[in-house]
């Protein structure tokens, strides 16, 4: 496969002229701003394993204080001493629990992902646009996460990752891109599998991240066509990452412990 400026092109589509991705003339060569986002996971990731106090076990994915404290949860069900998550103000943990990961090997997949699917996307957009719509993913996914599954610990940057994969989609499309010659196609409908079928992966976060980048892209895009300015399309951006900021409080609010309930 031939690396394009979105997703990946076939060898003969791209020898043949069949695809084409312009690449946007103001975005810079060097995609600083996936890199600042690695290094801001790999840092997180470092500072959760020298504070846990049994650094091997937060490699293997034990989880550690940090996650306690900064991780994604709504709410701390059956723990009636005490009260904790966004649903008790700790509004942070829909941003702060997407830098931190649950062992060496969920971080290295994630940044790996991200390198792939984010340094072509930022070269396409510009980092300003990338940026908005890296955090408008994220705070997708932590909607979603609120939506289906509040009382379970939830890290990782992969919401954010799912809405580059959806943002990429809807790139490829405008840009006049063969979805299934690109391979984009299968790189989502797999790990959409892996979502589905193996444990302990969020359905919500993945699904919420990748419906937010395909809203927060197509919005981008639908915005370019009638007013081509970067703040037009970062201020789309803005507000759709505003929407579904207080929808994962909105969401976290409305659960329900199930053994409270039977008291009320």
């Amino acid at each position: 496969m031939i690396p394009a400026s979105v997703g990946f092109h076939c060898p003969a589509c791209t020898s043949s002229g069949a695809q084409k991705v312009v690449r946007n003339p103001l975005a810079p060569a060097d995609p600083i701003a996936t890199k600042i986002l690695i290094g801001l996971n790999v840092a997180a990731f470092l500072a959760l394993v020298v504070s846990s106090g049994a650094p091997q076990q937060v490699l293997q994915g034990s989880g550690g204080p940090l996650v306690e404290q900064f991780g994604l949860i709504g709410h701390a069900p059956y723990r009636l001493n005490y009260a904790f998550g966004v649903a008790d103000g700790e509004w942070w943990r829909l941003v702060t629990g997407g830098f931190l990961h649950g062992g060496l090997l969920h971080l290295g997949f994630n940044m790996v992902m991200l390198w792939l699917l984010g340094t072509q996307i930022e070269r396409a957009l510009g980092w300003q646009r990338y940026v908005v719509l890296y955090v408008a993913s994220l705070l997708a996914g932590a909607f979603g996460v609120m939506l289906l599954s509040p009382v379970g610990m939830t890290v990782g940057a992969s919401g954010a990752i799912f809405g580059l994969m959806g943002a990429a989609i809807v790139l490829q499309r405008a840009a006049g891109v063969s979805l299934r010659s690109s391979g984009l196609i299968t790189l989502v409908v797999v790990n959409l599998l892996i979502t589905f079928t193996v444990p302990g992966i969020s359905i919500g976060g993945h699904i919420g991240g990748l419906v937010g980048g395909l809203a927060t892209g197509a919005a981008m895009v639908a915005v370019d066509r009638r007013v081509p300015t970067v703040s037009a399309a970062v201020g789309i951006g803005i507000g759709l990452s505003a929407v579904f900021f207080v929808g994962g409080l909105w969401a976290a609010a409305q659960w329900q412990d199930p053994v409270l309930s039977l008291f009320n």
